[in-house]
């Protein structure tokens, strides 16, 4: 009699670890989600940090005691000459955009970055402000320079 093991026998194995791996893969998808969170939480609060040092300084934006104004998403904070308090500005890599909320009419007391959460289930946005990093549900519509992170 001949050891080993048939056709059959082989397919069926590869089908049951075909099935296994498939399951597997399924339940990871909400822990991705979850990372690509935690990683634009991150990337908010360094931003955050760097808005302020820049608000600190005279030469960066729009002056001492004073946010970046910008009609689109700032480049002072990381690439204009002034100390550089980003290597670059972060970007999302989950597919959706960090948007930045045209202040170029303000004052300079205010700015607002916010993007859109996958997996919390309480909040759909987190954003960033002078008032700091927070994640917040919007019901309808995106932040606003005067509600943004408040």
């Amino acid at each position: 009699m001949k050891k080993g093991f048939t056709l059959i026998e082989l397919l069926v194995v590869i089908a049951v670890i075909g099935l296994l791996s498939s399951i597997v893969f399924v339940q990871l998808g909400p822990v991705r989600a979850k990372a690509r969170d935690a990683k634009r939480a991150q990337d908010f609060a360094e931003i955050g940090s760097a808005m302020q040092m820049c608000f600190l300084e005279s030469t960066c934006g729009a002056g001492e005691d004073l946010f970046i104004k910008s009609a689109s998403r700032p480049t002072a904070i990381d690439t204009d000459g002034t100390p550089s308090y980003l290597g670059s500005v972060p970007s999302d890599t989950g597919g959706t955009a960090y948007t930045w909320v045209d202040n170029s009419g303000g004052t300079g007391s205010q700015y607002c970055l916010y993007t859109t959460l996958e997996q919390d289930s309480s909040y759909n946005r987190i954003c960033v402000s002078e008032a700091g990093v927070l994640r917040k549900n919007y019901p309808s519509g995106n932040p606003a320079l005067g509600t943004c992170c408040k």
